[in-house]
């Protein structure tokens, strides 16, 4: 069983209010101290202090950011699991029964996505070919 006890709201407050004051000083210093001279670079992406030899607009296929973001909502999920890890033998077979509905969950959300051609990278083209066996 979880206990509620105000000394932990209050310990988890007390981080809170660190993290943000850390921050704070960090963005305010990074502004007080950081220089304010314009170079020519200045305009450009930061490439390791090499000025970029090309144009920067670069079109990159659409599965590839669709595949990016089902990798962090994956990543994230997996979050949770390792959350629910740590708390194992207090929430007992409710908790077991609950992670095991949000894997379960998980697992058709990952069956649907490889059906519909989501994890595939390819264009249309290609898949079209493919499943009629042209090579």
């Amino acid at each position: 069983m979880i206990h509620h006890d105000p000394l932990n709201y209050l310990t988890f407050g007390m981080y809170i209010l660190g993290v943000t004051v850390m921050m704070a000083v960090m963005v305010g210093l990074s502004a007080l101290l950081g220089t304010r001279r314009r170079g020519a670079a200045d305009p450009h992406p930061f490439e390791s202090g090499i000025l970029p030899v090309h144009d920067m607009n670069i079109r990159f296929p659409s599965q590839f950011y669709i595949f990016a973001m089902l990798f962090v909502i994956f990543d994230l999920e997996l979050i949770f699991v390792f959350a629910w890890a740590v708390v194992a033998r207090d929430v007992g077979w409710r908790g077991y029964g609950a992670i095991m509905s949000f894997l379960f969950l998980l697992v058709i959300a990952l069956a649907y996505l490889w059906r519909s051609g989501a994890l595939v990278w390819s264009t249309p083209m290609e898949r079209a070919r493919l499943r009629r066996g042209i090579q």
